[in-house]
């Protein structure tokens, strides 16, 4: 802590309930594509129906790990049952900037797990990003309040900009300023 920030590279947060909030690991990818694989068969918060091949979801935590973006899961005994990871923007220009994506399976969700995984991801982001932002489903009305918790401000809104299963979704777009 010599220039007064944290770093949580080694840092876990227990939760109690035997939950336990850390940086992921290689050897996490398994348990990660697992509940990303559950979250998006959902088909009610992410754009995904279904998890990539494995090999993928092992490619995008050695890419993180590699390019120090935070990745943070969440588990419960050996199960992970959350994860949150703020990527930085490959366009041009924009490379200060962040995207936040996350996702919790439905049996641990309003327990202030994911108030915690974003406050881990977003304080790990500090001094590496400028600007975090997201977008969310406008029904997905508890992330919302999560992400309003955590500082976001509303910027935009995608007027039935998905339309799944025959309903259209307008998608709320989020930001947060960290400098």
């Amino acid at each position: 802590m010599s220039n007064g920030r944290h770093s949580l590279r080694n840092t876990r947060f227990e939760l109690g309930l035997n939950i336990t909030i850390r940086p992921i690991t290689l050897d996490d990818a398994g348990g990660f594509h697992a509940a990303l694989d559950s979250v998006v068969r959902e088909r009610r918060f992410l754009r995904l129906t279904e998890a990539p091949p494995l090999a993928r979801s092992l490619q995008f935590i050695a890419s993180n790990l590699a390019s120090g973006n935070p990745q943070f899961v969440a588990i419960d005994g050996d199960e992970i049952v959350g994860w949150c990871d703020i990527c930085r923007s490959g366009e041009q220009d924009s490379e200060h900037c962040g995207g936040l994506g996350m996702g919790l399976l439905a049996s641990h969700r309003g327990k202030g797990i994911g108030t915690t995984l974003v406050t881990a991801a977003l304080n790990a982001a500090q001094g590496k990003f400028e600007r975090v932002e997201l977008e969310v489903y406008a029904s997905n009305t508890p992330a919302i309040a999560l992400y309003e918790k955590a500082g976001f401000a509303h910027e935009g809104r995608r007027r039935r900009a998905l339309l799944r299963d025959g309903v259209h979704e307008d998608i709320l777009m989020m930001g947060l300023l960290l400098s």
